[in-house]
């Protein structure tokens, strides 16, 4: 057992949508990511996803709404869902989903990351 210092560890690294291993718990990864500008639409056909905000502003578009994150704000988006989530200015971003679950879920072009590093 080893606790973490959330903010020591976004330090680590500055690269925008690309997912660091943090922890592990069950069959799931505790994700650290850095995110500005818009990401692509995409959905996970098996997974449920976890966003959870510690640092600046997420923008989540869904086909039928908008949700708005501020820092300390979570949403768990559904299996199946389509999502596109857009940071206008970078925000830390703690991503909680099953180990198998691949950043740009049913999408697979140049911003997937399949080899995921561990901070």
């Amino acid at each position: 057992m080893k606790k973490v210092n959330i903010s020591e560890k976004f330090s680590l690294f500055n690269d925008y949508w690309s997912p660091k291993i943090a922890g592990e718990i069950n069959d799931m990864h505790v994700k650290f990511a850095k995110l500005k500008g818009e990401f692509i639409w995409h959905m996970h056909e098996h997974e449920d996803e976890m966003f959870l905000v510690m640092k600046g502003k997420l923008l989540l578009k869904f086909r039928y709404k908008d949700v708005h994150l501020n820092e300390g704000e979570f949403i768990i988006v559904p299996k199946g869902v389509e999502h596109l989530p857009i940071a206008e200015e970078e925000a830390d971003v703690i991503f909680f989903e099953p180990k198998s679950t691949l950043n740009t879920g049913n999408e697979q072009n140049d911003r997937t990351v399949s080899d995921l590093q561990s901070i």
